[in-house]
C-alpha cells in the first residue's frame, strides 16, 4: 500500500466523471478544512494479507500523521496512481470502510471522497516539514 498524506488548510472536490458502473451516482461535492488528506493506493500484494492487518497499519499511520499536525479530521481518498499495482475494487473499498470506522472509534472526524469517481480537486496546503508525508505500508 502506498500513501501520500497531506495536512490541508482547505480541500474541496466536485465529482467530474464516474469510472465504476457499480457505484452510486453522486453529483454533489464537499469541502473540508484543517484535515489530513490521505491519497491511498491499495496494491495487489495487500490482498495476500488479512484486510484487518492492512486496516490497522493504515490507521496507525494516519493517526500518527494527524497527531504530528495537531489534527482530528481525516479524509480518505482512493488514488490509483501511486503504484502500478492495484488491489481489487472490493478489497480496496472494504479496507477504506474498516479504516474509517476505526478512526471514528478513536474520536476522529472522517470522510471518504466518492469511490469510483474522477474528481475535480482544490487543495490549499501549507509548506512545512510534516505537512506532506509519503509512505509504503
Amino acid at each position: 500500500m502506498k500513501v501520500l498524506v497531506m495536512y490541508i488548510d482547505e480541500f474541496s472536490y466536485q465529482p467530474a466523471r464516474k469510472n465504476l458502473d457499480e457505484v452510486e451516482d453522486i453529483t454533489e461535492g464537499a469541502a473540508f478544512s484543517d484535515s489530513i488528506l490521505a491519497f491511498i493506493q491499495v496494491e495487489e500484494s495487500d490482498e495476500e494479507k488479512d484486510v484487518k492487518s492492512r486496516e490497522k497499519k493504515l490507521v496507525n499511520h494516519l493517526k500518527w500523521t494527524a497527531r504530528k499536525n495537531n489534527c482530528k479530521s481525516v479524509i480518505l481518498h482512493s488514488f490509483a496512481h501511486l503504484s502500478e499495482s492495484k488491489a481489487s475494487v472490493d478489497f480496496t473499498k472494504e479496507l477504506f470502510d474498516l479504516a474509517e470506522k476505526r478512526l471514528q472509534n478513536a474520536d476522529f472526524t472522517t470522510a471518504q471522497t466518492p469511490f469510483g469517481y474522477f474528481l475535480d480537486l482544490n487543495i490549499k496546503a501549507p509548506g512545512f516539514s510534516l505537512a506532506r508525508i509519503w509512505a509504503t505500508l
